[in-house]
């Protein structure tokens, strides 16, 4: 099934965007994320893919003018990093709000200052509150597989929010790795064309007003249909998982991913390219007798609350690893919803939250085998423990 290529990440998810048939493409490159805009006009450009490319002057503009095309009843796509999506912030945040479907790729970046251009995920976390749904990938295989769902999730009509399809920049956006590119033929079985009446669309014909000025309790509505509809996602995000399985023969396990689970005691909880790290470290920890598992935080918008607490449960122990802080704890932000998920457990464990691989550095595997054996010597210890830096020397 499909063509088996050696692609960078940054190829794979221009490459799934393509399969899509998007009519319009808006882009303005910037590091990490350039090489996936550049290889979708190079593929407009030698004919290979029949879509409108605007070259924009930044990143406000790019999410503007797929913002117009999504509006007009067009299926787009755009991609972008960092200070790029702190430019798009406006646009980006009406985007979801209008409920106008689409599929972005965020090439994740430390934000500054101090300057760095290099990996991290506070760009895509920052943002989780401005109402689109954010899937992280784990492998370039993930990338592709995960912007042909995410078409189908955001176009749904229970749902019909855009979707951010994130990875790590350059571990995961100039990482090669073979993939399995779907054909043509199987994603346009698998992913319908966008539907004419999918939502309201600007028509010079039938005009009517786009995004008036709205008041308060109007406005309300919005927002608690909106959230209504982050919930329902839940349930199409494992209908699409379940679909794209027997399409492809892949199942990313829907919004979290279990590994190692059923009989742990103590569990890492990751997200992103981490999680293959952590994964061999499960492994070995296995191998000394150590009963451990892995929660790969898939989706972070909507968050798997519920998800989360079944597979925690009667565990002792949990980590939850991030790339990210949150500004005002001293902890980090998937740590924090962790937490939070758990609020209305009964469940007692040994918890803390651990934050690594910020402005590119690393997340080794001896950092994940040292915090499997701190979780398992305070196992016995419920409560909250101090936060762990993976500080290099």
């Amino acid at each position: 099934m499909g063509t088996k290529k050696v692609l960078t990440g940054n190829y794979a998810a221009a490459e799934a965007a393509a399969l899509c048939r998007p009519d319009l493409v808006a882009a303005y490159p910037i590091t990490p994320q350039s090489s996936v805009v550049e290889h979708i006009a190079e593929m407009v450009n030698n004919g290979d893919l029949d879509a409108a490319m605007v070259q924009v002057e930044s990143e406000h503009s790019a999410m503007s003018v797929v913002q117009g095309a999504a509006a007009g009843g067009g299926r787009v796509f755009t991609a972008t990093s960092a200070q790029g999506l702190a430019l798009m912030f406006e646009p980006y945040f009406r985007m979801s709000t209008l409920r106008l479907p689409m599929v972005m790729a965020i090439a994740t970046r430390e934000m500054t200052s101090p300057e760095t251009v290099w990996s991290g995920q506070q760009d895509a976390i920052s943002v989780r509150d401005a109402g689109w749904i954010q899937v992280f990938c784990e492998s370039n295989q993930e990338i592709i597989d995960m912007v042909i769902q995410g078409y189908m999730i955001a176009e749904d009509q229970r749902v019909m929010i855009p979707v951010n399809v994130c990875y790590d920049g350059f571990y995961s956006s100039h990482l090669t790795e073979g993939i399995d590119l779907p054909t043509q033929e199987e994603v346009d079985q698998f992913l319908p064309p966008m539907a004419p009446d999918n939502h309201p669309v600007l028509d010079p014909n039938n005009p009517f007003a786009l995004d008036p000025m709205t008041a308060g309790p109007l406005l309300m509505k919005y927002r608690k249909n909106h959230l209504e509809a982050m919930h329902r996602a839940l349930d199409v995000i494992d209908e699409v998982d379940a679909k794209f399985a027997k399409a492809f023969g892949r199942s990313y396990g829907g919004a979290i991913e279990e590994y190692r689970c059923d009989d742990a005691d103590i569990v890492l909880v990751t997200i992103g390219g981490m999680s293959g790290t952590g994964k061999d470290a499960v492994d070995i920890a296995r191998e000394k007798g150590i009963k451990v598992g892995l929660i790969k935080l898939r989706f972070i918008r909507p968050f798997p609350a519920e998800r989360i607490a079944k597979a925690l449960s009667g565990k002792k122990a949990f980590c939850v690893i991030d790339r990210s802080v949150c500004f005002g704890w001293s902890q980090g932000p998937m740590y924090m919803e962790t937490k939070a998920a758990l609020a209305d457990t009964d469940s007692k464990f040994c918890h803390f939250s651990a934050i690594g691989g910020l402005g590119g550095a690393d997340i080794s595997l001896q950092e994940m085998l040292d915090t499997i054996d701190y979780l398992e010597a305070n196992k016995n210890e419920p409560g909250e423990k101090e936060t762990r830096w993976f500080l290099k020397d």
